[in-house]
């Protein structure tokens, strides 16, 4: 991985992407984003992620967050992803509704085998590409980037009707997640 994708300043504002391994179109369903919301609930209240832009679309996530507690970036975002990957995988077994069930644990089983690090299923990719947000310029781009990916790929014509990202915070409603601090400008 190269030295520009690293978290390098715990304190930092960063932009993250992660994905579903294989690209796989997980969250189609309702219940595996609400698995996501609700992690990403607990890690604002309990682990000290403060989100300021987020949107799930079917196979990946975006995310702009800071560390407010004292607990590396790094940290936060990988027990984010361990826990959704484990609370993810074990709904899907449980899903006798699920028409996908077997080709997608299949999909996660190969996936762990290829990763030296991962035993039974392996949901997330292992890359989430951290780009440390410096400008008010930046921030506001990657913030238009986040809510735009769902207008972009015609699930909604305007960014604020998509009810699974903080466009709606932006937009001056309230969304899924409570405390999304908006970004107006960051004092230089």
């Amino acid at each position: 991985m190269s030295r520009n994708y690293k978290f390098h300043n715990p304190e930092g504002l960063y932009f993250v992407s992660f994905a579903v391994v294989d690209w796989l179109d997980v969250f189609t369903r309702t219940q595996y984003k609400d698995i996501l919301i609700e992690s990403l609930a607990f890690c604002q209240t309990k682990k000290g992620m403060e989100i300021i832009a987020w949107c799930i679309m079917t196979n990946h996530v975006h995310l702009i967050f800071r560390s407010i507690k004292g607990e590396k970036p790094e940290q936060l975002l990988g027990d984010f992803k361990r826990f959704t990957s484990n609370k993810i995988v074990k709904a899907i077994q449980e899903n006798l509704q699920e028409s996908r069930r077997e080709f997608l644990l299949e999909q996660f089983k190969k996936a762990a085998k290829k990763s030296s690090n991962v035993e039974h299923h392996q949901f997330w990719r292992h890359d989430n590409k951290p780009i440390e947000l410096w400008s008010n310029e930046v921030i506001k781009e990657k913030i238009n980037y986040i809510h735009q990916n769902p207008v972009e790929s015609g699930l909604v014509y305007k960014a604020e009707e998509y009810v699974y990202s903080s466009a709606k915070d932006y937009a001056g409603e309230q969304g899924l997640l409570e405390d999304i601090v908006v970004f107006n400008l960051f004092k230089v």
